[in-house]
């Protein structure tokens, strides 16, 4: 067995030190970001070429793309290298939405399709969704989603398709200039990854929060019904089943957490689970992981607002979730305590499946077993978690989090 790699406690957060390797990237992003405006004309033409279509399908989410780009420059300073990523991630987000409209209208018949029954994991980061979604997902009887099919679940009519090669360069540029990261959370191209970017194609979704904290963003998205949003989601859904098969889908994003209402209305005949996990644990984890990304997209990074935004945005989640966990129909949900899924991850999964309805079977539990052999937790090593960089107090979160602990009895 391979040795696991030592814990590593990064010290360079308020002052990001990048490998020499990533500078003439970065040179070249910044050289892009000069000379570009993060405004929705300029983003929707360079889709358009992008695509070769022009119909972006309801016209309501120009409204939501100008609050993005608003978001963006009042409420952060982005460097020139950020406001490159932040350009190429919009366009594509806008490509990918004018693809999906153009094959629905060549092919109607898609809305016909039925979603069936999906099992949808509804928790924060940092808390096991990542693996339970990855041991559902070895389960080749359900439909997932691999990562390179959510940067691009379409492509231009008669186009090669290069989609896994170009997602794979992709991330070696990640995970070169941010060495830690496969540390708190591995991506590959085939790694099956969360719809949150399939939301982000209706411009109505926490995916732009994780570019940067942009309250202005924020309190948009949270005073808006997300309905329409999650309807979006089910049509997208639709169009991959047409293109690729499968009508099960295992599903996975920590937005789910304070949308309860509008994902059981929209999915009424889902399978609900709910992860928690000690919540100043997960502080701990997540602003350090949303504090080591913003390296790429700010101009300067300051750990305590950060920090400060992620622990607020969490505890909101979290009112949310006790607020509404009700609206999910009892007898097709269940609560997984983080300890509890350690303890015996298979056992939860045939659990979930009972309450699923979903066949467990020995070729599922070898699935299961294979995956978990060839993808060893923690074998690229961890991180050392720490508060206090983030200004803030272990003995405060924990009592502010009081609430949620006490109604899921989580162990702290």
């Amino acid at each position: 067995m391979t040795e696991r790699p030592e814990a590593v406690a990064i010290d360079d957060l308020p002052a990001p030190r990048f490998p020499d390797e990533a500078a003439a990237i970065r040179e070249a992003m910044a050289e892009m970001g000069a000379a570009i405006a993060l405004e929705p004309d300029a983003l929707m033409s360079e889709a358009i070429d992008q695509a070769g279509v022009d119909d972006f399908g309801d016209g309501g989410f120009r409204e939501r793309l100008e609050m993005v780009c608003t978001a963006l420059s009042k409420d952060v300073v982005l460097s020139a290298a950020g406001k490159a990523a932040a350009f190429v991630q919009l366009t594509e987000l806008l490509r990918n939405r004018l693809l999906v409209n153009d094959l629905l209208r060549r092919h109607p018949e898609i809305d016909e399709l039925e979603v069936r029954s999906p099992i949808i994991i509804c928790g924060l980061p940092r808390t096991g969704t990542t693996h339970l979604h990855n041991l559902l997902s070895a389960d080749p009887a359900l439909r997932s989603l691999p990562y390179w099919e959510s940067v691009q679940p379409v492509l231009p009519e008669g186009a090669p398709d290069e989609r896994v090669a170009a997602t794979t360069a992709a991330l070696d540029v990640v995970n070169m200039a941010l060495p830690y990261f496969k540390r708190m959370h591995e991506m590959t191209a085939d790694e099956k990854h969360e719809e949150i970017n399939l939301l982000a194609m209706d411009f109505s979704s926490m995916y732009f929060e994780t570019m940067a904290p942009m309250p202005t963003w924020r309190d948009f998205y949270m005073a808006t019904d997300q309905t329409p949003a999650y309807e979006y989601l089910k049509r997208v859904l639709k169009v991959l089943q047409f293109l690729r098969g499968g009508d099960r889908w295992v599903l996975k994003s920590p937005q789910h957490l304070e949308q309860f209402g509008p994902l059981s209305n929209v999915f009424p005949d889902a399978t609900f689970v709910v992860t928690h996990r000690d919540p100043v644990a997960v502080t701990k984890s997540l602003t350090t992981m949303m504090t080591y990304l913003a390296r790429l997209n700010l101009e300067t990074v300051d750990p305590t607002v950060i920090g400060g935004y992620w622990a607020d945005r969490l505890e909101t989640m979290l009112r949310a979730c006790v607020r509404d966990r009700g609206l999910l129909p009892a007898d097709r949900s269940i609560d997984v305590l983080f300890d509890e899924f350690m303890a015996d991850d298979v056992a939860m999964v045939e659990r979930i499946y009972g309450i699923a309805g979903q066949p467990f079977t020995s070729d599922v539990r070898a699935a299961m077993d294979d995956f978990m052999e060839t993808h060893p937790r923690g074998r690229h090593g961890g991180v050392v978690y720490d508060l206090a960089p983030f200004g803030l107090d272990a003995d405060e979160r924990r009592q502010a989090l009081q609430f949620y602990v006490d109604r899921f009895g989580i162990r702290q």
